[in-house]
């Protein structure tokens, strides 16, 4: 197995999830996401995500997760890290794909825990991930993302406290209080990262090390530009770039966010592609809606005309 290239310390930042590209027959366009790793790396990313929620990770292959994964490594080289998405619903499954992209240099697995309509409860939970853990020797990020089956605070700390490799927690579902609950009780080694797309800002000034969230993959040099201010302390800028992206937002979410979200990459010139059945491809007033505020935080001038 390849060891990783980057150590946990160096997985912060604004890591945009990136989107896959699929073309008309829904088959992943592979030079589409070559472009859109470099066009990530441009506007100042920190690291890349491939394979999460945002790439339509639930719907992938082992084989095609596998392949995401390579090109996307070979794409960054040793510029960033790379972490590998794992959303499944079985302990079996996950360790299968998690062996499947362990030789390829990836620095972390983002993992979900399971999805499918019930909670295994605490014990099963741990188990699980302690699984993973024994059978693939990669760090891991806790994807704390299903509402039904959700991972309370204490539960979270069991898991990186007990389980060496889990370094650190994605914190998603809007729930700012749960994230600002883990900045002041886990140890000060592991690693919270947000996942609120609207409160990226309070999330930063809060003191997470990063974020990984869909809205990164939408305006990823705008993010970049936020991260800096809150580093700087420069809450001023901060809070007009906060401003701009909340709008953003509002006109991105939707139960096909990522397909709208690929639009906002395309509209900037970088190939979102299509989408997965049955997630519908992006509306045309949904559409219509993003483009005002997209302009208001990269400019008109950037903006595709044909898109």
């Amino acid at each position: 197995m390849a060891r990783p290239k980057f150590a946990p310390s160096d997985i912060f930042g604004v890591l945009p999830p990136m989107t896959t590209p699929f073309d008309s027959a829904e088959e992943i366009d592979f030079a589409a996401l070559r472009r859109q790793a470099k066009f990530l790396m441009d506007e100042g990313a920190h690291g890349i995500v491939a394979g999460g929620s945002a790439g339509e990770g639930y719907a992938l292959s082992t084989d095609e997760l596998r392949a995401i994964v390579d090109t996307t490594c070979q794409e960054v080289g040793d510029r960033m890290p790379v972490v590998a998405g794992v959303i499944v619903n079985s302990t079996r499954q996950a360790i299968e794909k998690a062996r499947a992209v362990a030789d390829l240099g990836v620095s972390a697995l983002q993992i979900t825990p399971v999805h499918y309509i019930y909670k295994p409860g605490d014990d099963a939970t741990f188990g699980h991930f302690a699984d993973i853990a024994e059978a693939v020797d990669l760090p891991i990020i806790l994807y704390n993302v299903i509402p039904w089956n959700y991972i309370p605070v204490d539960q979270l700390l069991r898991l990186m406290d007990d389980i060496p490799q889990v370094i650190g927690v994605k914190q998603s579902a809007g729930d700012l209080k749960l994230l600002a609950d883990l900045m002041i009780t886990a140890r000060p080694e592991h690693r919270i990262y947000a996942a609120i797309d609207p409160l990226l800002y309070p999330t930063f000034a809060l003191g997470a090390h990063g974020a990984i969230s869909q809205i990164l993959a939408a305006v990823p040099g705008p993010c970049v530009r936020l991260w800096d201010a809150v580093q700087a302390k420069d809450h001023d800028t901060a809070r007009e770039i906060h401003e701009g992206l909340l709008r953003l937002w509002h006109a991105i979410y939707s139960e096909n966010r990522v397909a709208v979200t690929k639009h906002v990459q395309i509209l900037q010139g970088c190939p979102g592609g299509g989408t997965r059945r049955p997630t519908p491809e992006a509306t045309p007033e949904q559409k219509r809606a993003v483009r005002e505020p997209l302009a208001a935080l990269v400019g008109e001038e950037r903006l595709t005309k044909a898109a």
